[in-house]
């Protein structure tokens, strides 16, 4: 697998909107950009520039300036309603080579059904639209619904892609079910083909695409940069958000065991735990809704290497988790008084934390250390 260099990062100063101490000296949040509407995902290209998805089926282009193109054309139809839409972007390890990128997204299916899906396309050398449209994963089985769709998109280091994938609200039983794709992470070659090692390949009646399941709704995933393995959060119900490494066959326990209780009161299924299933290594009770996920890799604040790096949407916060090997080990919330739905998270080539805001009139906010 190539891993493409990042040429020098020359982004203009963003303007100051927020200060704040934090357990480790002053952090400035800069804004980047504005007038993006409920974006969902960002991906830095070589050139420091960033693709964004919005939600309502938009694909955009923010240059490392902050100025923000038009659409790009030739992005796939989205179902765009309720928690649908144009969701994740990733690009191909060999993206300087082959120009390939990855989406995911909600596919409007027939008699008013969808269902999660990824698309990969070539990025034509402007910026400007896609080519080569394919898709190569479609979620099974389609429902009608406009919820818990997932999804993240990540490449492991042998070249593979991993998927997050929802369970689509009320048939969060299926969650249980290899049969299908609901509550579930896959693993796919770059072409959608199943590769040979996956867990289940060689089992009759079971998805081969299925890496993992026992999840409700994962919208948040990440590499550990240390392991190599899939680290990935995802809502619970009313509490019980988890953090969870994804391991090759585990089940994660969904809806037999959670930390978080019915919308409406009560317990669901039988406790916090079951034989066979899978204690998330961090969770939140009450919940925070979180969305994006970053390992943090860069060098403004040495104290803060290996700490992971999550956005919440209800909570509208920015947390930072104290990470031991496999241990979270301390929480620190931030950007409280900010106010802002926290939708994705990213390192940036720079090494500074990006984040994407959830609103009609959402931003791309920097994160850097203070003087």
């Amino acid at each position: 697998m190539t891993v493409f260099a990042i040429v020098p990062f020359a982004c203009a100063q963003g303007a100051e909107i927020h200060r704040e101490q934090t357990g480790y000296g002053t952090i400035i949040v800069e804004e980047v950009a504005t007038g993006l509407n409920h974006p969902w995902a960002m991906a830095f290209l070589p050139d420091g520039s960033a693709l964004i998805t919005e939600r309502e089926g938009e694909l955009r282009l923010m240059k490392p300036d902050g100025s923000l193109s038009a659409g790009l054309s030739g992005v796939p139809e989205v179902y765009a309603s309720g928690q649908g839409g144009l969701l994740d972007v990733a690009l191909d390890p060999d993206f300087e080579s082959n120009r390939q990128i990855y989406l995911s997204y909600a596919e409007p299916r027939s008699q008013g059904e969808n269902a999660t899906a990824v698309a990969r396309a070539v990025l034509d050398a402007s910026n400007k639209w896609l080519s080569n449209v394919e898709v190569i994963f479609q979620q099974q089985p389609s429902y009608s619904g406009n919820k818990h769709f997932g999804s993240r998109l990540v490449f492991a280091p042998d070249g593979n892609l991993f998927v997050t994938l929802g369970e689509r609200s009320s048939l969060r039983d299926e969650a249980q079910n290899l049969s299908n794709h609901l509550g579930a992470v896959v693993r796919i070659a770059p072409d959608g083909s199943v590769p040979d090692d996956n867990p289940f390949v060689e089992q009759d009646g079971v998805m081969p695409e299925i890496w993992t399941y026992g999840h409700r709704n994962p919208q948040g995933a990440a590499l550990n940069p240390e392991s190599g393995e899939l680290w990935l959060h995802e809502h619970g119900p009313r509490g019980g958000d988890e953090v969870n490494i994804a391991e090759a066959g585990k089940n994660y326990g969904w809806p037999v065991i959670t930390h978080g209780q019915e919308y409406f009161g009560g317990e669901i299924g039988v406790g916090t735990e079951k034989e066979g299933m899978e204690q998330p290594i961090h969770y939140w009770v009450p919940s925070i809704a979180p969305s994006g996920m970053a390992f943090y890799t860069g060098d403004e604040v040495d104290e803060w290497q290996g700490d992971i790096f999550v956005g919440a949407l209800a909570g509208r916060l920015l947390a930072r988790l104290d990470r031991d090997g496999d241990r979270i080990t301390g929480e620190e919330r931030m950007l409280e008084d900010l106010g802002e739905r926290i939708r994705d998270v990213r390192m940036g080539p720079d090494g500074m934390i990006y984040l994407l805001t959830d609103s009609p009139s959402g931003r791309v906010l920097r994160i850097r250390a203070g003087e």
